[in-house]
């Protein structure tokens, strides 16, 4: 009779024989390494080798793998193995990372994109890949923040397949790069000494998009293999992917009441609409966006180990993502014109105001926009690191590292056509049936290709450049089996480089079609038409924009359509890091129970240079600040093992996150699109984000392959960067109107105006419960099955700030969900599997304070997005030992993404889409 490995260490050549024959992972590849790489440094190494063995396959064997990580680790940790990547339909790293406790995702275009963790959004998670802190930076719509030119890592660059091991470090310890409040997110990429031998494994998939109605093609291999006895080994890995969305939606891009935004013709019938704290949409429209990207993403590694004393890693990874989006609106953009063409001169014959909010109306005098962007952009990442270890002998071992990273992000197509029909009467909104789903009457037939006016032609490029040079040397000296000192000093190069531009001439210089007028031609327009989602109405005309681009030549370049540098855009920090870090290691035993930790403490000195526009005397000037500053963190994380499976963990640090990169730079930056006008000011002498951490946690391993933990976690921020805004008009704010030529704004137009500032901060505190359990004790077929559950609670109370520097609300952090949950019901048969999952987040908070006036400091505005939960599944079945098939879904219940404005009193609708089902059918086959 077979009995379980009582160590919880299976031999590895079982183990990756099983996993070899394992079910189906879109990240294929990296299953074998999860199985047989060592879970973590600090793990305990001994096998009882006079036990036979059990093997464990599938979904359960990696979920024992991730408890190995989590159990042998002083900190606190959570860990993804490669099978659990692989065995949820993820379509990158950030939907890997949501299945981790205390995690949750923000989603761009129905994608995975960011990640927050215990409720610190992420600017404040820093990510290292093979052990190097990198930044990778995408692309988006202007309703997620456009083009990212802050710390936050963009997951989405990566696909899944690439890493056998992701790790979030939710304590700080003296070993770990400073720059975190939230966590520290290690990457791990294959090695060849993963695997035992050759290996080769190939993964095809077809997936399929239902709001689309395409399908896509997936591919991910590997190839390693080892030579010389085991002291040579080479890995290559592919992974490429397709994808086609739509994203179909409303819009309202913000609320404004009269008086701040010009105000509606004062001869209107409808009287209330008039009124101070009557709020109507800028710019109602439905959305229509057609998303299409290719995933290319490629891993190398070269292993050498002379000795049993020496090895080097030679590790290589290339990503590039590239993206092409058509966004196709209709809406009332003279709701959003401050000047006398627009919102004065609408007269409001009827309507109705709910909670402050003027949610229907009838209107003529409208001025009514078709429009039609297109964009292109990639991002292209590199690393190269090459890393050695050397053992002097059996108490001191050297170790070093160097490498580099880039994130290459450009965007040289951004495009808009539009066209417009001039003071429209009948026209009207109604948002009191559906708030996400209103009703449009346009005063005209929408889908009428006649009459319509070419009017604005905005051309942008936009070019974002992120590396890091890092190079460490680190040693260890054991003085006895009961303590370690560790060691090492690091050295790392940052820098960001901004580059936008846009077009020279004015946006409302456009050619004339032949005939000599701007009357755009039946034959140059096109129908957009909502697919997946009810609208009313549900299909209008946009400006065929090939068509016109092509006749009029409005890429190329040149004349009227020449770009130039938009100097307020153009930005720079470099940053030197330097810092040294010394650690004790200890084992002892408090009583008789076995205590186990580290103590040490990180000096880190940080030497920065931020360069930008200032206006000086009414000109654009270049401006670089230079700063100092240093932070000395101390770390303290103690295991104690109450039992040989109850451990009790406890964690203390000082940590601090360095400022965005946005807010560091000196003067203003001046932005017109679409509705969208903003004036962001910087602020080069910000302080960082620090913070004294305390974290307590108990894990109970109470059966092979279960765990039942708790932990609770506190965090003291002294200092808080928080970016104020206020709306007012540009010709009060005493910037030169020269900022605005070459766009459609005037000095009479209300713009937003950001300045970041640091705050006194507030408190963090939360709580995390993780429970999962293979039903191994249940009869017959029940033995099967098992449950992964997950619950975070995270509350904090920070004190925001108006821009003239006043006390505003005392509310929660951005980004951050009050509560979050995941929970997991899986199935591992002996040729049949399938897991459903679900992720759950409450709502959260955007922006605080809100941006309408009125909202703000009379009425505490914040803007929010609204709780999500998503619901993905997967079925897989072995055809042989080697060959198995696989049906996937992801969102199965079309989730959307819904944000909104509120005060106490008014909640109305920004933003809305849905995104829809995704489903992929594959194969697997190991060779």
């Amino acid at each position: 009779m077979h009995t379980r490995n009582t160590r919880r260490k299976t031999p590895v050549t079982l183990l990756a024989a099983s996993i070899g024959l394992a079910l189906y992972m879109p990240s294929s590849f990296a299953q074998e390494a999860a199985a047989a790489q060592d879970p973590a440094p600090q793990a305990t190494a001994e096998v009882a080798t006079d036990l036979d063995t059990i093997v464990v396959t599938g979904y359960r064997a990696s979920l024992e793998r991730a408890q190995d990580i989590k159990r042998g680790e002083i900190g606190m940790v959570d860990a993804v193995v490669a099978q659990d990547i692989g065995k949820f339909p993820d379509l990158n790293l950030a939907e890997s990372l949501q299945r981790i406790p205390g995690v949750v995702i923000s989603r761009d275009g129905g994608e995975g994109r960011q990640i927050t963790v215990r409720g610190l959004g992420p600017d404040f998670t820093r990510v290292r890949l093979n052990g190097l802190e990198a930044l990778s930076t995408v692309g988006s719509t202007d309703g997620q923040g456009g083009t990212n030119r802050g710390r936050g890592f963009d997951f989405n660059v990566f696909a899944s397949d690439l890493f056998s091991q992701l790790v979030v470090r939710k304590t700080a310890s003296a070993d770990v790069d400073e720059g975190s409040l939230g966590a520290t997110v290690d990457l791990r990429t294959a090695r060849p000494f993963d695997y035992d031998g050759f290996t080769a494994v190939t993964n095809v998939q077809a997936s399929w998009n239902d709001a689309a109605g395409a399908a896509s093609p997936r591919f991910a291999g590997i190839i390693a293999d080892t030579w010389a006895d085991g002291k040579f080994g080479a890995l290559l890995s592919v992974a490429y992917s397709e994808r086609e969305t739509v994203e179909e939606g409303s819009g309202t891009v913000r609320w404004a009441n009269g008086p701040a935004n010009g105000g509606f013709n004062p001869n209107s019938a409808f009287k209330p609409a008039l009124q101070a704290d009557v709020f109507a949409p800028r710019f109602p429209r439905y959305t229509l966006m057609e998303h299409d990207q290719q995933r290319l993403g490629v891993t190398g590694a070269l292993q050498f180990r002379p000795t049993d004393s020496t090895q080097f890693n030679l590790d290589m990874l290339y990503s590039k993502i590239d993206a092409e989006r058509r966004e196709k609106y209709i809406e009332a953009n003279g709701l959003s014109k401050t000047g006398a063409a627009g919102k004065s001169q609408i007269l409001v014959n009827d309507g109705v105001v709910q909670n402050g909010g003027l949610v229907y109306a009838q209107m003529d005098n409208v001025d009514i926009r078709a429009e039609h962007r297109y964009d292109e952009w990639a991002t292209e990442f590199h690393q190269i690191s090459l890393d050695g270890e050397h053992e002097f002998s059996d108490s001191f071992t050297l170790s070093g590292k160097i490498g580099t990273s880039k994130s290459d992000h450009s965007n040289p197509v951004q495009a808009t056509v539009m066209m417009d029909k001039l003071d429209v009467d009948g026209y009207s909104y109604d948002y009191r049936g559906n708030m996400n789903k209103p009703v449009f009457n346009y005063g005209v037939s929408p889908t009428n290709p006649n009459g319509w006016t070419l009017s604005t032609i905005r051309l942008r490029e936009n070019y974002v450049t992120n590396e890091f040079d890092t190079g460490e040397l680190d040693f260890s000296w054991v003085f006895g089996p009961s303590f370690t000192l560790k060691g090492g000093i690091q050295a790392k190069d940052y820098s960001f480089d901004s580059i936008e531009r846009r077009r020279t001439a004015t946006e409302t210089i456009v050619p004339t079609f032949p005939g000599g007028t701007t009357v755009v031609p039946a034959n140059m327009t096109e129908l957009a038409s909502l697919r997946g989602m009810t609208g009313n109405p549900g299909t209008w005309v946009v400006p065929n924009f090939d068509q016109i681009v092509d006749l009029f030549g409005v890429l190329s370049g040149e004349g009227t359509f020449a770009l130039s540098n938009y100097a307020p855009s153009d930005r720079s920090v470099e940053e030197e890091d330097r810092g040294a870090w010394l650690m004790g290691q200890f084992a002892a035993d408090l009583g008789s129970i076995p205590l186990s930790g580290n103590f040490g403490v990180r000096y880190v000195k940080t030497k920065q240079s931020s360069t930008g526009i200032a206006t000086a005397s009414g000109v654009p000037t270049a401006v670089t600040v230079d700063r100092e500053y240093s932070d000395t963190l101390p770390s303290l994380n103690l295991v104690a093992e109450l039992t040989p499976d109850l451990l009790l963990r406890l964690g203390a640090a000082e940590v601090m996150s360095r400022p965005g990169l946005g807010s560091l730079t000196p003067g203003v930056t001046v932005s017109v699109s679409g509705s969208a006008r903003t004036v962001s000011g910087g602020n080069p002498l910000l302080d960082p984000t620090r913070a004294t951490t305390a974290d307590l946690g108990l894990e109970w391993y109470f059966d092979e392959g279960a765990m039942l933990g708790l932990a609770v976690f506190y965090k003291d921020i002294d200092s808080f960067i928080q970016n104020t805004r206020e709306s007012r008009v540009y010709a009060d704010s005493g910037l030169p109107a020269s900022l605005l030529d070459g766009t459609t704004a005037t000095v009479n137009d209300e713009f937003v105006f950001t300045v970041p500032i640091n705050t006194p901060g507030g408190d963090l505190t939360g709580l995390e419960f993780n429970y999962t359990q293979p039903f191994t004790f249940l009869p017959g077929i029940w033995q099967n099955f098992g449950v992964q559950l997950n619950y975070t609670y995270v509350d904090s109370e920070i004190q925001y700030l108006l821009s003239s520097g006043v006390a505003a609300q005392k509310t929660a952090m951005t980004g951050q969900s009050k509560n979050s949950w995941n929970a997991t019901v899986f199935y591992e048969g002996e040729r049949f599997s399938g897991r459903i999952s679900a992720t759950n987040r409450d709502d959260f908070l955007i922006q605080v304070p809100g941006t309408e006036t009125g909202f703000n400091s009379a009425a505490n505005g914040v803007h929010g997005q609204s709780g999500t939960t998503v619901l993905d599944a997967s079925v897989r079945y072995k055809l042989a030992d080697n060959v198995e098939l696989s049906l996937e879904g992801s969102n199965l219940t079309n989730e959307p993404q819904e944000s909104w404005v509120s005060n106490p009193n008014v909640s109305l609708p920004l933003e809305y889409s849905e995104t829809g089902r995704t489903f992929l059918l594959g194969m697997r086959y190991t060779f």
